[in-house]
């Protein structure tokens, strides 16, 4: 007999909609870690550290072009309206993600040769120029999607992302036993692209019924603001990416990229889909700072009983694990590197957690801000140890350096996120008796 159990308060846990969505969104990226593995052992084993400098190189050009489409701001309109204007901003919305969206795509194709230049690497000018066909797929779902999210149904986006995961990983596999090499990322992500299509227009009836842009003004600026925050978080992301390759080289980046997404990968991926459902349940709370604190502190009991055991299991193992995946010692040197970007995950999540919070507050200024701040810290901090480190080893080495990087990152957040919030529960909610 189980009696002793509050049946009444574990019926309520169950039945809320933010534990259910967490749970959906959980179980897309389980799907997604499952199938991520077999990717994942195929291309370790046979991707050189030079094929995974420009594994990069590509998927850093395409988060940055997803970052100034300014989806999330854009999008985060639709779940800020009131119910009678949010069908004329959705359809306004709706342009101008073309507008947008056609916009980073004929830049993307006018800036993949020079962005070949900067990694020295022609090749990858193609590759880039053809990942931007993604571009023109977002707008045809993407208001779907947010009004999805505006009624709470993150399942929709569950389904969505693991039926993209198994497409995609299964034809990356395919295609690198095939011998197509980079492409097979490149083409895998194109040709999977269409499945959120299929979901979004599924489970959502919305459609735009004219054109117009007659609210673009309203919607621009807040997206602006957004699209600020959400393009240093993404350069804070990958500056150290560019200044890895722009001091240290291509297969020094190859080796940085892998020990970066064998470490903080599956925290950061589980982390982004938990994070999913955190924006929709602040909008709920927006007109009561009480249980707004309240949702917001239900962040941190979310990375401290989900996100730090998964972290600190991963960083445990990180020995065993690796040469299991790679079949041998040729990644070896990266195990250091991966045990301390384990632990970078913790600060992100806070700092995920906190910047949601301010974005559902239209207190996006404050975040925009910190970022400022802190991507100049954290970009100088990660060149300057790379400076000092060098001056220890032999010329061309670059273990020890990248240790040094790997270091700096944890270090610079573990510093300054951690106090970030703070000074955020400090602003607004010091009136809140705890």
């Amino acid at each position: 007999m189980l009696s002793f159990i509050p049946m009444q308060k574990l019926k309520a846990l169950t039945s809320s909609r933010y534990l259910q969505n967490i749970g959906w969104l959980g179980a897309a990226e389980l799907i997604n870690r499952i199938f991520r593995l077999a990717t994942t052992v195929t291309l370790i084993r046979l991707f050189s550290k030079a094929d995974y400098g420009m594994l990069s190189a590509i998927y850093t050009v395409f988060e940055f072009g997803l970052t100034f489409s300014m989806g999330e701001g854009i999008g985060s309109t639709i779940l800020q309206a009131d119910d009678e204007n949010v069908d004329e901003i959705a359809t306004n919305v709706y342009w101008i993600n073309w507008a947008l969206m056609g916009s980073i795509f004929l830049l993307q194709c006018g800036l993949a040769y020079p962005i070949a230049l900067f990694y020295k690497n022609p090749n990858l000018a193609l590759p880039i120029a053809a990942l931007g066909l993604c571009y023109l797929v977002i707008p045809i779902y993407s208001v779907q999607e947010s009004m999805l999210a505006r009624k709470n149904r993150l399942e929709v986006q569950s389904w969505a992302m693991a039926s993209q995961a198994i497409a995609s990983n299964v034809m990356i596999v395919g295609f690198v036993l095939c011998g197509f090499g980079i492409w097979s990322v490149v083409w895998s992500m194109v040709l999977s692209y269409p499945l959120w299509v299929l979901l979004m227009h599924r489970h959502e009836p919305w459609r735009p019924k004219r054109f117009t842009i007659s609210r673009w003004r309203e919607i621009t600026r807040f997206g602006s603001r957004v699209l600020g925050v959400e393009l240093l978080n993404r350069f804070r992301m990958n500056v150290d990416y560019l200044i890895v390759a722009g001091m240290l080289g291509t297969e020094a980046l190859g080796l940085y990229f892998f020990a970066f997404n064998a470490g903080l990968g599956i925290s950061q991926s589980i982390l982004w889909s938990i994070g999913g459902a955190w924006y929709p349940e602040f909008c709920e709370a927006r007109s009561s700072l009480r249980e707004l604190r309240s949702k917001w502190g239900k962040t941190f009991k979310t990375i401290a009983f989900v996100i730090l055991p998964l972290v600190l299991l991963q960083t445990t193992f990180a020995h065993v694990y690796i040469p299991i995946l790679a079949k041998g010692d040729k990644w070896n040197d990266a195990i250091p590197i991966v045990m301390i970007i384990c632990l970078s995950a913790i600060p992100l999540a806070v700092s995920r957690g906190t910047s949601q919070l301010l974005r559902a507050m239209d207190q996006v200024k404050v975040d925009l801000i910190w970022n400022s701040i802190f991507v100049g810290v954290f970009s100088s901090s990660i060149a300057l140890a790379i400076l000092i480190a060098k001056g220890f080893v032999p010329a061309g080495s670059y273990q020890i350096p990248l240790f040094a990087v790997a270091g700096t990152v944890l270090l610079t957040q573990c510093l300054f996120v951690p106090g970030f919030a703070w000074f955020v529960d400090r602003k607004f909610f010091s009136g809140i008796r705890r």
